[in-house]
């Protein structure tokens, strides 16, 4: 995962493994992805936290990974 210094204000997203690390998994996130927040790698899913407030809960990221695999906070909900 990403080592950007920026933390989110509104959302975060949490990838378990086995998922974080299937590089296949990874290209198909950045693909639905529509604002950049997911980058493929060959060890797996990076997440560019710089672009975790751009998140327009769409929820195609979560269609994309294994069901349970891949969560998204609201941070401004309890």
């Amino acid at each position: 995962m990403s080592s950007e210094t920026m933390d989110s204000v509104f959302i975060d997203i949490e990838l378990d493994e086995p998922a974080a690390s299937d590089p296949e998994l990874a290209k198909k996130l950045e693909e639905v992805c529509t604002v950049g927040i997911f980058k493929a790698s060959d060890s797996g899913t990076e997440i560019v936290r710089g672009q975790l407030d751009e998140c327009v809960l769409c929820y195609l990221c979560t269609e994309a990974a294994p069901e349970g695999s891949l969560r998204i906070i609201k941070k401004y909900e309890n």
